[in-house]
């Protein structure tokens, strides 16, 4: 069975994810704008709070996923709190400038997740900056790792279908999650090469209600999570899935 991931930024976003019948939602904060950032307690707190479950991204700031120690020690303390404040699972990230696993890193938040609670460990796409996915794949198996989220090192998913039906043969143990680019109607190719399951943030702008000023960005509309979206989403998976022997 393929899982529905959504990401969030809000729990009005993991309503909609819950109402359109996903499996989980990743919540983040500044999606768009940064490819994801730690969302705030309450934010937690309350998208737990309509009933599905949360995985909570941690990642202290935009760019590159190589960490000095005190950026780790701010991220595992994050942990302890995300978890405390409801999340089932965190993902996290971490690698040596070489793009190889940063093992130290990586090995420091994984344990701060399994101290704070029984959650999942989630590594996202800096495993697609990584320079040998599946090698780092199975250093991660060896971490403990629940599941990684990836495009297969391309653009989006689509264009990595054949780095994820490598990632997917070397069976480490560790789940498979599709992501980047994904859209409904091609949720069925990434199915068919075997993923554990399929990540889209589904969003769509709307206007924003105020102005932004001189000191309130460059955004020029919110990012919201599109029902009609998940709600396709959820039926190419559920349409794979009954095709599947």
């Amino acid at each position: 069975m393929t899982a529905l991931e959504i990401a969030v930024q809000d729990p009005a976003g993991a309503e909609i994810a819950r109402a359109g019948g996903a499996d989980r939602v990743e919540l983040c904060s500044a999606l768009g704008a940064t490819g994801g950032l730690t969302p705030t307690l309450a934010s937690v707190e309350a998208a737990v709070a309509t009933g599905i479950e949360v995985h909570a991204l941690v990642r202290t700031r935009p760019g590159g996923f190589v960490y000095d120690p005190a950026e780790i020690a701010v991220m595992a303390a994050d942990i302890v709190h995300l978890v405390s404040a409801g999340a089932a699972g965190v993902v996290v990230g971490a690698l040596h400038a070489d793009g190889s696993v940063d093992r130290d890193a990586t090995a420091v938040l994984t344990a701060a997740a399994r101290r704070a609670g029984d959650v999942q460990v989630t590594f996202h796409r800096a495993l697609d900056a990584a320079a040998d996915p599946v090698d780092a794949l199975q250093t991660l198996a060896d971490l403990g790792v629940t599941r990684v989220l990836t495009s297969g090192g391309a653009q989006t998913a689509q264009d990595g279908l054949a780095v994820l039906s490598a990632l997917v043969a070397a069976d480490t143990g560790v789940q498979i999650m599709a992501g980047g680019g994904v859209r409904p109607d091609i949720i069925g190719a990434l199915v068919d090469v075997g993923v554990d399951a399929v990540h889209l943030s589904a969003k769509t702008m709307v206007d924003d209600p105020g102005s932004a000023g001189p000191g309130g960005g460059s955004a020029v509309g919110l990012e919201t999570t599109d029902p009609a979206i998940v709600a396709a989403a959820r039926r190419a998976t559920l349409m794979r899935r009954g095709s599947r022997p």
